[in-house]
């Protein structure tokens, strides 16, 4: 059973998290999170486009804003 965690362990280090270690050792900041730069910017887009629906929805009128609007309010 042991062998079984080691493989995973293996499978972890050594395949899926090795792109990583490119990224560790580069020698500028900004290249070596360029990961996480595009994190943010998908983070930013997703949060514009969703700011433009609710934008949409509310100039039609058909969000409900009603205090009572949950049933358990």
């Amino acid at each position: 059973m042991s062998a079984f965690f080691y493989w995973i362990e293996d499978l972890f280090v050594n395949v899926l998290f090795a792109p990583f270690d490119f990224f560790r050792f580069m020698e500028s900041w900004w290249s070596s999170n360029t990961l996480n730069w595009l994190f943010m910017i998908t983070g930013f887009v997703a949060m514009v486009y969703w700011m433009g629906q609710l934008k949409t929805f509310s100039d039609n009128g058909e969000e409900d804003k009603s205090i009572s609007s949950h049933s358990y309010l």
